[in-house]
């Protein structure tokens, strides 16, 4: 993983030059990576083998634990529907389910006392606009995140996306105050799970894989 700073406006890439801003892939995301950041990266990949480029994505997109990544890309790496920008000394890969999380993203490279730091900002990367033709986990997370973890927090609980199987059925895990709770069997059926069918239609199914033998955090016990 290539390091940076992140500052809390999240942000991404750019172009091969600072004045022309673009989006990818057809889409309306434009990211902008700064001059000195593309001289910097190019110092970078220069020390790797020949052809090795950079791939940008957001891992747990559209939750608050939401990171920026840039990381190496060595030839044969890039996934299949990654989108390529080439910027001349080197080619960057971007992650196609990132893209709304990379709206208004911006990558920089600051100087400083120690030789300087690649500033990673992406101000959607935890709140991106989703809509119903999203990744049924963008809008899991989104309705986790925004409707239902507020109201476990009273309890000290939350839960989390684990993966969804199926096409169709989430599995999640419950922590906190919910770990252990002999009130989640309640939680989860007349909280959890109505409120994510409800709001994501095409989900069918939600599975707790939680182990609710440790309850050193329980609400209730």
């Amino acid at each position: 993983m290539i390091r940076g700073r992140r500052t809390d406006v999240t942000a991404g890439f750019g172009l091969p030059y600072p004045s022309s801003l673009v989006g990818f892939g057809g889409s309306n995301v434009v990211i902008d990576i700064s001059e000195a950041a593309q001289d910097y990266l190019k110092d970078l990949l220069s020390k790797q083998e020949e052809g090795c480029g950079i791939r940008i994505f957001v891992a747990q997109p559209g939750t608050p634990h939401a990171e920026t990544c840039i990381a190496y890309c060595r030839p044969g790496e890039a996934v299949e529907d990654d989108v390529p920008v080439d910027y001349g000394a080197f080619t960057a890969y971007f992650e196609q389910r990132s893209e709304p999380y990379l709206v208004d993203a911006v990558v920089d490279f600051q100087e400083d006392r120690m030789g300087g730091q690649l500033t990673i900002k992406a101000p959607n990367a935890r709140t991106p606009s989703v809509g119903p033709d999203s990744p049924i986990e963008d809008r899991i997370n989104y309705v986790l995140y925004n409707e239902i973890n507020p109201g476990l927090a009273s309890h000290g609980g939350m839960v989390t996306l684990v993966e969804v199987v199926d096409g169709d059925t989430a599995v999640l895990q419950f922590g906190g105050g919910c770990q252990g709770c002999a009130a989640v069997d309640i939680t989860l059926k007349q909280g959890v799970e109505r409120t994510l069918i409800e709001q994501v239609p095409d989900l069918a199914a939600i599975r707790d894989a939680t182990d609710h033998t440790i309850t050193e955090h329980a609400y209730y016990r």
